[in-house]
């Protein structure tokens, strides 16, 4: 039952009993081993903090996906799930749980195990304590086959970043590292290459002759739930900003790679952040705003304050939205502004990608000024729909030439096509070890080199923060950051 040199005969999920696990991982998994995706002899070792056994954590399994799956979930139909795993009890920073670890690798069951899968499902100040414990116990060698896969954040900014990269690669290689950033895993994000460089009515659209702006939009109605602990430090510009939107803005901005490969593919991303033009400290207020919700209503129901929220440091002035602009000084960009926003407690939950077209250069159908004209719309949407949507003028029916705005929307996916999570495909890519849609720490260093102007300004004014009312599309101050009043939010399709 040994495994192939390419294909890992174990994943060990450290924080398995964690949120990121519960919601996104298991039933990730379970969706993989319906498909008939998952190695035949692919063993889980579920580690976690919790003094639990084998059969405390087969019903702990059990309960997550009947909540995850539903209808869909039977015990029997998960038989072969469950015996996939073993549960390791431990505490991130005891040497001994590295050492019950490498028992659980070591018996008969699991074969010769040369290539192992790390998944850090934890906290990112844990980071170190499990990849330097991996390290000590040996358990990173040989070096070249083990994965190790690190969630976002990569660092609280560039300086804790290169301190985390420099600690990877004490212990693993650079291709054994998977930096993850789940948005793209998303269906809609990596059809955007499809869109682009599969279509010739498009790709010749994309530039700065006849691209007015873009908007890269993610908003969420729900607020920070348990999470106070990690977002008060962060916010959302490290949160979302940094890593989710970047990745977008890259992906909507870069030029065709030669091939569709990991590092063609990457180059052509850094080379878009590395063209984003550097905010001077005097230019902040220009280009970002920042603000935190406050009580309001979502969806018909009451919601608190951020400030009131159970952990939240009092007096806090951490963002819970912000708004950026950035320019892209290269031959394709230059001039056109991409304009990043994010939020909590926004009024819906909405990702959408929009470009609005410049105006024609003559106006020839309505008695009207120019700029009272509606634009043409190019905008994908993300979630919770993933589709096309676009919008272009026709004549309305009768004796006059007038003219309305059609709408032309496209969904992608038919209607007995599930929804693939996005966590599905880039497991099956760690296991498989192809590193196409995840990030290379050059992409990482450059981002947060785009935004740490802001990050050092705002850590300096700390007495005060805008506040917008939950459940609306944000603070109204955030309209500042546009060129020219005929631009606004697009807050949906």
């Amino acid at each position: 039952m040994s495994s192939t040199p390419d294909t890992p005969c174990a994943l060990v999920i450290f924080g398995a009993t964690g949120n990121l696990s519960s919601l996104k991982l298991l039933p990730a998994l379970f969706h993989l081993e319906q498909a008939g995706r998952l190695p035949e002899h692919l063993s889980i070792i579920a580690f976690s903090r919790r003094d639990w056994n084998n059969s405390d954590w087969r019903a702990h399994l059990s309960e997550i996906l009947h909540q995850r799956i539903g209808e869909d979930f039977t015990e029997a139909a998960a038989e072969h799930f469950f015996s996939r795993f073993t549960y390791v009890q431990g505490e991130f920073q005891d040497p001994a749980a590295y050492a019950r670890l490498l028992e659980a690798l070591a018996r008969p069951a699991m074969g010769t195990c040369s290539n192992v899968v790390f998944y850090l499902a934890i906290k990112p100040t844990e980071y170190p304590a499990v990849i330097r414990n991996l390290e000590e116990s040996g358990l990173n060698e040989p070096r070249g086959l083990h994965r190790i896969v690190v969630e976002k954040p990569f660092g609280e900014d560039i300086e804790s970043a290169q301190v985390l990269n420099q600690l990877l690669h004490r212990c693993f290689n650079e291709e054994q590292i998977f930096r993850i950033d789940h948005y793209q895993g998303k269906e809609t994000v990596q059809n955007l290459l499809v869109f682009r460089f599969a279509n010739t009515l498009i790709e010749p659209l994309w530039n700065r002759n006849f691209i007015d702006h873009v908007q890269i939009t993610v908003a969420e109605d729900i607020g920070i739930g348990g999470r106070a602990d990690y977002y008060d430090r962060a916010g959302a510009l490290r949160d979302m900003l940094q890593n989710h939107m970047m990745q977008l803005l890259t992906l909507v901005a870069m030029e065709p790679p030669p091939a569709l490969e990991p590092d063609a593919l990457r180059d052509e991303k850094v080379k878009v952040l590395r063209s984003i033009r550097p905010i001077p400290r005097k230019a902040v207020h220009a280009h970002a705003f920042r603000a935190q919700y406050a009580a309001g209503s979502v969806h018909d129901q009451s919601v608190l304050g951020y400030s009131q929220e159970a952990g939240v440091e009092k007096g806090s002035t951490t963002e819970t939205f912000v708004a950026a602009k950035f320019y892209i000084d290269n031959w394709r960009w230059r001039g056109v502004p991409f304009y990043l926003r994010t939020g909590k407690r926004l009024k819906e939950q909405q990702s959408m990608i929009a470009l609005r077209l410049r105006h024609p250069p003559q106006q020839l159908f309505r008695e009207t000024p120019l700029e009272t004209l509606e634009p043409n719309w190019i905008i994908l949407s993300i979630q919770p729909q993933e589709s096309m949507h676009m919008e272009i003028h026709v004549k309305q029916p009768g004796l006059d030439m007038d003219t309305r705005l059609l709408q032309l929307h496209a969904g992608f996916r038919a209607m007995n096509e599930r929804v693939l999570d996005a966590y599905e495909a880039l497991l099956l890519d760690v296991i498989e070890g192809d590193r196409t849609l995840f990030i290379r720490f050059d992409e990482v260093e450059w981002a947060w080199r785009v935004v740490d102007p802001i990050l050092k300004f705002w850590a300096q004014e700390r007495e005060f923060i805008h506040t917008y009312a939950a459940g609306t599309w944000g603070p109204q101050e955030a309209n500042r950051l546009f060129d020219s009043e005929d631009q606004e939010w697009r807050n949906s399709l």
